[in-house]
């Protein structure tokens, strides 16, 4: 099993309300390339959190330890065409998250592992902070799963990780969402038990990605 751990968005498409979001892409992803996928993450409890999970469900997402936060508000993402009018409850907002969109802390991500306990691999899919990173890597560490971590363009990866942490950067922007699926369909060959080289090329496929790093 792959758990995948971030914030899952809403995206407004003609008249429904999607899954978006970084780790919403990658779990989407891990699924079409066969992967059994949960999601660790926070959402508002809110119409756009309905649609989300929703939405994750229809793509084959567990959601069981994805939290709901009462005075929070999920983020959406803005319309991408003039004609897009959606419901009055879903109005979209920046993608940049608002300041009360749902966080995330390390006792939130530690509860939701030890609730999925029987995972091969483990993919922090967006930046988070250092405390919630350290207790990824120690459940890593006790599942001995593989962790795969992806850090904001131009960071570099934390001290203390897994020795055979896989780190990706994520790109300033992923539109088409290749770089999302690079991450997924990577991650569900590391979980079918192909070595890191031979995921990395499969996954890739004639894409041509480049920019991972494995520490």
């Amino acid at each position: 099993m792959i758990v995948v751990i971030g914030f899952p968005i809403g995206r407004i498409t003609d008249s429904s309300v999607l899954a978006a979001g970084m780790c919403s892409r990658v779990a989407l992803a891990a699924v079409r390339a066969g992967g059994i996928v949960q999601l660790v993450g926070k959402t508002g409890d809110d119409p756009t959190a309905d649609a989300v999970v929703l939405d994750l469900a229809r793509g084959g997402i567990g959601h069981a330890a994805l939290l709901r936060e009462p005075a929070r508000v999920t983020p959406l993402e803005s319309a991408p065409a003039e004609d897009i009018r959606p419901e009055p409850d879903l109005l979209p907002v920046p993608v940049t998250p608002p300041a009360d969109a749902p966080d995330m802390d390390a006792a939130d991500v530690d509860l939701g592992l030890r609730y999925l306990t029987d995972f091969g691999v483990v993919i922090v899919a967006e930046p988070v902070r250092p405390d919630v990173v350290a207790i990824v890597s120690e459940a890593a560490r006790w599942a001995e799963a593989r962790m795969v971590l992806v850090v904001a363009a131009g960071s570099s990866a934390p001290d203390g990780l897994p020795a055979d942490v896989i780190v990706f950067e994520a790109p300033a922007a992923d539109p088409d969402g290749v770089f999302a699926d690079l991450v997924g369909s990577f991650a569900a060959a590391l979980d079918d038990g192909v070595e890191p080289e031979e995921a990395f090329r499969v996954s890739i496929g004639s894409d041509g990605w480049t920019g991972v790093a494995d520490d």
